[in-house]
């Protein structure tokens, strides 16, 4: 999927990714890695922002330090950020990719309000779901999902190339799930396998097959479908874990939906839990 282009994802022509620049000892984030080769099968631009988050004075992580250690640590900052700009802008023309990349150094609310600000000028954003620094990412996640109108997809530190063969649908029959279906269609349509998932009691499996009712739509698009429906028992966040296991799914897709006063994803906690432990990268909408 990542060698050659796929005319399944041709309508995908502007991939941004979103790095905050932490000292990791070298190591490239996750997301550039997917968004690379992601970029690569759709034949898409592919735009790169390496953001070093500014350490001020008077915020919590420069506590204890005074204004010279502070500047010293966001010097550090800047350069592993300019670092993994340069690295990426290689890896892109290695690959044959069309690159922009960007090294900003910045604030954190800074950061959120450009990604808010210019995600909904892409396809879709890439973003890492790294557990050590989840908080940020949270934050970036709920940002890009709930205020862009774009989709999102979010990469576990494990997954550094873009993949689409076996993809995991969840399904709860709201408008964010369908919304999140549509705007996932190219991936769909590319994939060998897509297995709508439909948690739910028993009652309702034996009353309504919930998924079903999805499948032909999806299959007049071309998608190769089957429907699996899972009684809930135990935790939910487990039980696609489990499934998409079994699946050996390369994606999760799910929708996200906020409340009135505190956001909150799909089946409540259940994709905070598996942003914190997934087995495959999360395709998110809203």
């Amino acid at each position: 999927m990542t060698r050659d282009r796929s005319p399944a994802l041709a309508d995908i022509h502007d991939v941004q990714v979103v790095v905050v620049e932490e000292e990791r000892g070298g190591t490239s984030p996750a997301a550039i890695g997917f968004g690379l080769t992601l970029a690569k099968a759709a034949g898409a631009h592919l735009t790169i922002q390496s953001a070093a988050r500014r350490l001020t004075f008077d915020n919590p992580w420069g506590g204890g330090f005074d204004d010279g250690a502070v500047e010293a640590g966001n010097r550090r900052l800047d350069a592993l950020a300019r670092a993994t700009a340069v690295r990426a802008a290689g890896d892109a023309a290695q690959a044959g990719v069309v690159c922009t990349t960007e090294a900003p150094s910045v604030s954190f609310p800074e950061i959120l309000a450009r990604l808010i600000a210019r995600a909904p000028l892409y396809d879709l954003t890439v973003l890492d779901a790294d557990p050590s620094a989840f908080d940020t990412h949270r934050m970036l996640i709920e940002g890009a999902i709930l205020e862009s109108g774009r989709p999102v997809i979010v990469v576990p530190p494990a997954h550094t190339a873009f993949a689409a063969r076996r993809i995991l649908l969840a399904w709860d029959g709201s408008a964010q799930a369908a919304r999140a279906a549509n705007d996932a269609l190219p991936f769909l349509r590319a994939a060998e396998a897509v297995e709508i998932v439909a948690v739910a009691t028993e009652a309702e499996i034996h009353a309504s097959l919930p998924g079903a009712e999805f499948a032909p739509h999806l299959a007049r698009h071309g998608v190769r479908v089957a429907v699996t429906d899972l009684p809930r028992a135990g935790d939910v966040a487990d039980t696609l874990r489990a499934q998409a296991g079994r699946l050996r799914a390369d994606m999760i897709v799910m929708g996200a939906y906020h409340h009135a006063r505190v956001r909150e994803f799909l089946f409540g906690g259940v994709t905070r839990a598996l942003l914190h432990d997934s087995p495959a990268p999360l395709f998110l909408s809203h």
